[in-house]
């Protein structure tokens, strides 16, 4: 019998991968950062591969070589790169890795020696994200220090890329003004001999908004965790990810009870308060106290009062909810339970962290679809 848990499609994730790869002629990579914005870093990679992906994203270097220990061969891109990391290590595992210094590509050729073969680059522009990535000032040094060392064996720069800003306002003159910005990083990037095989600069949003930033490679995130980036519109993409719990005990309190810490919430009749197994130390998000939609007992509730550590109360009116119901705080909205954009709604901010929050360690995630098998 289970308490609490996360589980995750596989195979909406392998869908959605697959309906993004319809998108478009690049090739894609699917972010799998943050344990797989929460689903799960190994299994998400390996559904984003069945569905078509080609490449696989990280933010670090610890991230890149799970993967690669658990045996994932794909190519795969990790870019949060600090000063002074065993950079070797993920040059001889065969991850490629970003820089948008000359000081950083330093390391990287110190590390390609080290590890006995060349270090793949991709070399980050910042168009105007401002960010990471080198500024305009700084591209011509850069890409001079890279082709120095490509002529010496030490590099090769796979890639030239960037971030955008503001895709995910469709419409937003910023777009625009970035690849502009990074075609003219490209231009000059030729002047040097830098020739990349992947130009990229598109994330979820221009993935299903902007083909002509395509380029040569397109960066999923969100997206193939079945979330739009784009406010109002879903592009046919399934979530993945449902969230829930089994309510541990009901009671019957009177008008004017005062609820969970501070008492912020007073009950407005007689009713019943059900408490649910889950908190902030589950991902839960403070912000939610009060706020955050809850499906138990056949209808949708609100978090009353304050969001505690390990549990919350929902205030279920009438309903003839009991203690061992299943209290569904987010899912794919199948059966009228709250998705994770409207956790995102009640609690300010986006879908991205929803989902990202609930990879807590202490609730038990399992696997569903074909993929999973």
């Amino acid at each position: 019998m289970w308490q609490a848990e996360v589980r995750v499609d596989l195979d909406a994730i392998r869908d959605n991968v697959a309906s993004l790869c319809a998108r478009t002629s690049a090739e894609v990579l699917v972010a799998v950062k943050a344990d797989g914005y929460g689903h799960g870093m190994v299994p998400a990679a390996r559904a984003a591969l069945a569905g078509g992906a080609t490449w696989l994203g990280v933010a670090t270097l610890d991230e890149a070589l799970t993967l690669r220990r658990a045996g994932v061969e794909a190519p795969v891109l990790a870019w949060l790169l600090t000063p002074g990391l065993d950079l070797h290590e993920g040059v001889g595992a065969g991850v490629d890795l970003s820089a948008a210094t000359t000081a950083m590509l330093g390391e990287l050729v110190t590390a390609a020696r080290r590890a006995g073969r060349p270090a793949r680059v991709h070399l980050k522009l910042d168009t105007g994200l401002a960010r990471g990535g080198a500024v305009p000032a700084e591209w011509a040094a850069l890409f001079e220090a890279a082709a120095k060392a490509q002529a010496g064996g030490d590099v090769e720069a796979v890639g030239v890329w960037s971030h955008f800003a503001c895709a995910d306002e469709p419409g937003h003159e910023s777009v625009d003004r970035q690849l502009a910005a990074f075609r003219e990083g490209l231009a000059l990037a030729e002047t040097f001999g830098i020739s990349p095989r992947y130009r990229h600069i598109a994330n979820s949003a221009a993935t299903l908004t902007r083909p002509d930033a395509h380029f040569d490679l397109v960066r999923a995130g969100i997206a193939a965790y079945g979330l739009s980036p784009v406010a109002g519109e879903t592009y046919g993409l399934r979530p993945a990810m449902t969230a829930r719990a089994r309510v541990m005990l009901t009671k019957r309190v009177p008008a004017g009870q005062g609820v969970s810490y501070g008492l912020t919430y007073t009950t407005s009749r007689e009713t019943t308060l059900a408490v649910i197994p889950l908190g902030y130390g589950d991902g839960v998000p403070r912000h939610a106290s009060s706020s955050g939609p809850v499906r138990v007992g056949g209808v949708t509730a609100r978090i009353a009062g304050r969001v505690c550590m390990d549990q919350v109360v929902v205030d279920v009116g009438d309903e003839p909810v009991a203690a061992g119901d299943v209290a569904v705080l987010f899912g794919p909205g199948d059966d009228g339970e709250p998705t994770a954009d409207d956790w995102a709604a009640a609690t300010g901010t986006i879908n991205y962290e929803i989902v990202t929050r609930f990879g807590s360690s202490r609730i038990p995630r399992h696997y569903d679809g074909e993929v999973a098998r």
